[in-house]
């Protein structure tokens, strides 16, 4: 069995290392025009294509090209985190204000959180965001990675996106 330990402190994590880019994202939701309202008004996404009935309802969002979310109606009940599979998708702002103004937002549209307001991604660690779920019990954050180094982290030893 392969186990992985952090072999580094929150305080010298490379928040600035090499990532690849995302091409898009393919999201299974049980309600199509809910999920679209929800990430519309989250992202600030548009609508780019869309099939909204029949058997293969889907519909494409993007915002400026940057991230494109596909949203599938192929699915029921809400998402099973306890199974293998995706744990969580992260969304990357510009600063810790972004995230505010999202966390916003998410309180406007009644989403649950898995913390109360911005957390650090761990003790002493400067990046953070807030940690929530999508209308379908889809596992999200949307973090900066500077200014969250005020608030206390709410795991300790361990990545505060690994365990909510």
């Amino acid at each position: 069995m392969y186990r992985a330990t952090l072999s580094i402190s929150w305080t010298e994590f490379p928040v600035n290392a090499p990532a690849l880019r995302t091409g898009h994202v393919a999201l299974n939701v049980t309600d199509l025009r809910r999920s679209i309202d929800f990430y519309s008004r989250l992202f600030d996404f548009e609508v780019i294509a869309q099939e909204p009935d029949g058997d293969r309802a889907f519909a494409l969002l993007a915002s400026g090209g940057a991230l494109q979310i596909t949203l599938w109606q192929q699915s029921s009940g809400t998402f099973p985190a306890g199974l293998p599979g995706l744990h969580h998708l992260s969304f990357e702002v510009a600063d810790i204000e972004a995230v505010r103004r999202a966390e916003a937002t998410l309180k406007e549209l009644g989403v649950e959180f898995a913390y109360d307001g911005v957390v650090p991604h761990g003790e002493g660690a400067s990046s953070g965001g807030v940690f929530f779920f999508d209308p379908d019990g889809m596992r999200l954050e949307i973090y900066a990675p500077s200014g969250a180094d005020g608030s206390s982290a709410p795991t300790q030893g361990a990545p505060t996106c690994g365990f909510f």
